[in-house]
């Protein structure tokens, strides 16, 4: 028991610290913003001459068609343009020779693409990516919602399918809230703010990075840095991704969906506690959220949301039962 309390002595000694030098957040903004925008502008100036792909078009109706492209510049959407309204307004995510991919994420060489939307024959990829971006849009709300005095630690967004009922965001609140439990106005207040930024329509820009230069990104987040160290070490190729939605810039596991604006049911249905963590109070934020192109019912939305309100178990790393290893085969 001596032991426990020291240990919460300590993280609310780190975390206030942490708020104490950590400067207001739109210096951070700020910062972050600069970082994002120098990287995409040096990975921009790799191209310095227009070179010409060629992009073959999959999917109904497009098989055949061949799209002469720009190099390092074109992206999934610019060929949706090239297409019909349709599909710069129904494609969320493409295929580049088999590869997910953002829809705003530049083309570098010749390829065949496919674009991605919620009434494809198997939508699993889109709906995942989908509950991604709902979840990156709650933390973004998180982060904004309360003033400079308090801290806001965005911690890792959990992977969970859609079956699970809800989209979470892990977050750690400054140690001066630790005694706040949200009520249903704060909560309709956090939803207010996700739906302006619904409104906006912004895009979620990605941004492929070294490591080290999404260390100066989170320059100002040792919880953040040991996560892009993370997640650098998973990937084969060393690097991490990065999207800018706005003034906000965040570190993701998995692709986004194309903008805000396909976003249209969404509501922040709850914000559970789960107890002491490295740096404080850790909390798990949820909500709700049905693409532009699917509607419920409100009978149908409330059952939803009953259900959303509901903590969503995530195992941690730990918990996660090995497969079996293979059968021995005799030599």
């Amino acid at each position: 028991m001596a032991t426990r309390t020291v240990c919460r002595l300590l993280q609310r000694r780190y975390a206030s610290t942490a708020a104490a030098v950590r400067p207001p957040a739109a210096e951070v903004h700020s910062q972050r913003n600069a970082v994002f925008s120098r990287e995409q502008a040096r990975q921009r100036a790799l191209y310095p001459r227009i070179e010409k792909i060629e992009v073959s078009m999959q999917g109904p109706g497009l098989d055949g068609t061949m799209l002469i492209m720009n190099r390092g510049m074109s992206t999934p959407l610019s060929c949706a343009r090239h297409l019909t309204e349709y599909h710069v307004t129904s494609s969320v995510l493409a295929l580049v020779d088999g590869e997910l991919w953002p829809l705003h994420q530049p083309l570098t060489h010749s390829c065949s693409l496919t674009l991605l939307t919620f009434k494809d024959n198997d939508p699993t990829l889109v709906n995942q990516a989908y509950w991604r971006s709902c979840a990156a849009l709650l933390g973004q709300v998180l982060e904004n919602a309360f003033k400079d005095n308090y801290t806001v630690e965005l911690l890792s967004t959990p992977e969970v399918p859609v079956v699970s009922g809800a989209f979470c965001c892990d977050v750690a609140l400054d140690p001066q809230l630790d005694s706040w439990s949200p009520s249903e106005e704060s909560l309709r207040s956090l939803t207010r703010g996700a739906q302006q930024l619904i409104h906006q329509d912004l895009a979620w820009e990605p941004l492929e990075v070294a490591p080290s230069v999404a260390l100066e990104v989170f320059s100002h987040s040792r919880y953040k840095q040991e996560e892009v160290e993370q997640k650098a070490a998973q990937n084969p190729k060393g690097t991490v991704m990065l999207y800018r939605c706005g003034d906000h810039v965040l570190l993701s596991g998995g692709p986004l969906v194309a903008r805000t604006g396909l976003c249209s049911q969404y509501e922040v249905t709850a914000l559970h506690g789960l107890g002491q963590g490295p740096i404080g109070l850790q909390r798990r934020a949820q909500g709700l959220s049905l693409p532009l192109q699917l509607q419920a019912h409100h009978t149908v939305w409330r059952k939803l949301r009953q259900r959303a309100e509901k903590l969503v178990e995530v195992p941690r790393p730990e918990e996660v039962t090995p497969p079996p290893p293979p059968p021995l085969t005799s030599q």
